[in-house]
């Protein structure tokens, strides 16, 4: 018997990399997965069905930053599998912002940033609304970074997102706890992920001062998530709400 037996969950961003791994282990688990992304992920739907039995999936494009296309998602999915008690808002710009001096932004990227990593999270937030305040239960998983606790150099566009974020996640768990509605952030440390190995050679020198900066000395890897996201998703943390749970190799500490 899975964890999340009987449970419908959405995950954006969920087409590659460390939000496929998280849609795959809540199909481990038993919960039927809506997998959501702004890229086709039908290619990812049917990878997890070839490797989960049984596996009850739905791919869904969405650009979470478009409010009218987030409450049509949650219909969609609704309509799909008739119910809904997980969301993880994983989606987010990172893997392809390139450092940059604050003052050398521009201002439409500091914009796109902002739009995708925060207003999308909120807007996938009030969407779920429609599921989870009615049947007074819901599981909410922020994907934020624990860049925010670190002050990271020449990333400000992302960092400060990721701030917001966890802003985010500790204001609605006052809210939303009158609903039976728990929220948490999940944050990553620098995972290995399509995006980061798209890096290439010129990414090495970065990655290799993260791995040296963490009490357990090696590459984080998608699969190292995916115990605290199901934990956070399943009722074994009914009673946990407003947390920053980091799972980064203790790289820098809550």
């Amino acid at each position: 018997m899975g964890k999340l037996d009987g449970k419908v969950a959405i995950v954006t961003g969920a087409a590659q990399g460390i939000g496929a791994a998280y849609a795959k282990a809540l199909a481990e688990e038993g919960a039927k997965v809506a997998i959501v992304d702004i890229l086709d992920g039908t290619k990812t739907m049917e990878r997890i069905a070839s490797e989960v039995a049984g596996a009850e999936l739905a791919a869904f494009e969405c650009d979470i930053s478009d409010e009218k296309a987030t409450l049509a998602l949650v219909d969609d999915v609704l309509g799909k599998f008739g119910s809904l008690h997980v969301l993880i808002n994983n989606a987010a710009l990172f893997g392809t912002l390139k450092p940059q001096p604050f003052d050398e932004i521009d201002i439409d990227l500091w914009d796109k940033v902002q739009s995708v990593n925060v207003r999308g999270m909120l807007l996938m937030c009030r969407a779920a609304m429609k599921a989870f305040q009615p049947q007074k239960y819901g599981k909410i998983v922020n994907v934020g970074s624990d860049t925010i606790l670190k002050g990271v150099p020449f990333m400000l566009h992302y960092v400060t997102s990721k701030g917001g974020v966890y802003a985010m996640t500790r204001c609605l768990a006052k809210e939303l706890g009158a609903y039976n509605i728990s929220i948490n952030t999940l944050a990553p440390g620098l995972t290995m992920s399509e995006a980061v190995l798209g890096w290439g050679p010129e990414g090495d020198h970065d990655k290799n001062l993260v791995i040296q900066s963490r009490a357990l000395k090696r590459e984080q890897l998608p699969d190292d998530l995916i115990g605290a996201c199901v934990f956070l998703s399943s009722p074994e943390s009914d009673f946990m709400t407003g947390q920053y749970v980091a799972v980064n190799g203790g790289d820098c500490f809550s």
